[in-house]
């Protein structure tokens, strides 16, 4: 199935590597790698992910403490989000309903 980005959720990922970068040399290679395994993941089997509201799943990932909020549409899947585990819980609904 076809994945189709949000804006935002790219803009998450530049943050988050960005801020990885800065930490430790190479830890924003691992998150990308983690986060690209977990995309295929979800191109894979989406439905085996839990729904947290409506038709939106959480793909969490491993070894980082971040999750990929998304929903799946009948011809691709829109990744919404790319989130922060534990802070501001459901700050992307509003951009999952305004699409």
């Amino acid at each position: 199935m076809i994945i189709r980005w949000f804006v935002e959720a790219v803009d998450e990922v530049d943050a988050v590597a960005g801020f990885y970068q800065e930490k430790q040399s190479g830890l924003e290679q691992r998150f990308l790698e983690v986060l690209e395994d977990a995309v295929w993941r979800i191109q894979r089997r989406p439905q085996v992910y839990q729904i947290i509201w409506g038709e939106i799943r959480r793909c969490k990932l491993p070894r980082f403490p971040y999750g990929i909020i998304f929903r799946v549409k009948s011809e691709h899947i829109e990744i919404i989000a790319v989130m922060h585990l534990r802070r501001q819980p459901g700050y992307w609904r509003t951009r999952a309903q305004s699409n």
